[in-house]
């Protein structure tokens, strides 16, 4: 089992430094299909595509997603319409990602695959 889902979210307000990019690599081996990504200023973040057989499915897994980030207290952007779902994932106040980012990903992968 991934050790990641038994984990927590930790507040985060800043002041720590986001992951570099081997401490990323590290992480990513530990949840299934999440890409890494940067935005247009450089920051890196998680993205995960999600499929469904229909626009049902799909807000439920979006509910669902809601769920847990508010029990984790830490929020993805979430892109949704009939038959997907799209989530990306990252630390705004660091600007980057952390172990936060990598837990909320094990979590949102441990309900998709139920």
């Amino acid at each position: 089992m991934n050790d990641l889902i038994n984990k927590k979210c930790v507040p985060c307000e800043g002041g720590i430094v986001p992951f570099d990019i081997s401490e990323i690599h590290k992480y990513q081996k530990k949840v299934d299909g999440w890409n890494i990504l940067k935005d247009n200023k450089d920051i890196y973040f998680l993205e995960k595509n999600f499929k469904f057989k229909d626009f049902k499915k799909s807000q439920d897994f979006v509910n669902r997603v809601g769920e847990i980030s508010e029990k984790e207290g830490h929020h993805p952007d979430i892109h949704f319409g009939w038959g997907y779902a799209k989530i990306n994932i990252n630390t705004h106040a660091i600007e980057g990602l952390c172990e936060n980012d990598f837990i909320l990903a094990a979590k949102i992968d441990e309900i998709f695959n139920v």
